[in-house]
């Protein structure tokens, strides 16, 4: 028997299509970018440079070819540092401080994700530094609202039996 290909059509709807660009701005606005999407890569450094240039328990970092980032405003208003014991330069907005850009390389531009006020099409799946991460990183512990703080959250250690 002949099957009659011709006859099955498909009634799904062609997509729509998504972003092509993905941007951001530092905290006060002075430095903004943006970034064709999707992003090459994205993971969580635990590293303590990570750590100790972000000011927190650790960093997502979006990455992206040099080719598809670009500036839209502040350029010039960028700090940079070269750390010559591990390699790479960080650059910072001069007015509010925010860490903006990690580079190792001229082919590739790392980007806090949390500068980005929309997707960039990957997910940070990767953790580099695991052995590095402290132990008062939260780590999905059950949290419990704190009576009188809207919006605060803890941790509440159980009791333990005598």
């Amino acid at each position: 028997m002949k099957s009659d290909v011709s006859k099955k059509t498909s009634a799904a709807k062609p997509r729509a299509p998504g972003p092509t660009r993905a941007g951001g701005e530092c905290l006060c606005g002075a430095v903004a970018f943006e970034i064709g999407v999707p992003a090459r890569w994205t993971w969580h450094d635990h590293s303590s440079a990570a750590r100790r240039a972000h000011g927190a328990a650790y960093a997502t970092y979006v990455g992206t070819w040099a080719s598809r980032f670009r500036f839209l405003r502040g350029e010039d208003n960028l700090t940079r540092y070269e750390d010559p014991e591990r390699g790479g330069t960080r650059s910072f907005c001069s007015t509010c401080g925010t860490p903006v850009l990690f580079q190792r390389n001229k082919q590739n531009v790392n980007v806090p994700r949390a500068l980005f006020s929309t997707g960039v099409g990957r997910e940070a799946r990767y953790h580099i530094g695991i052995d590095q991460l402290q132990e008062w990183t939260y780590q999905g512990e059950r949290l419990s609202p704190l009576k009188g703080f809207p919006g605060v959250v803890w941790n509440r250690k159980r009791k333990s039996a005598p």
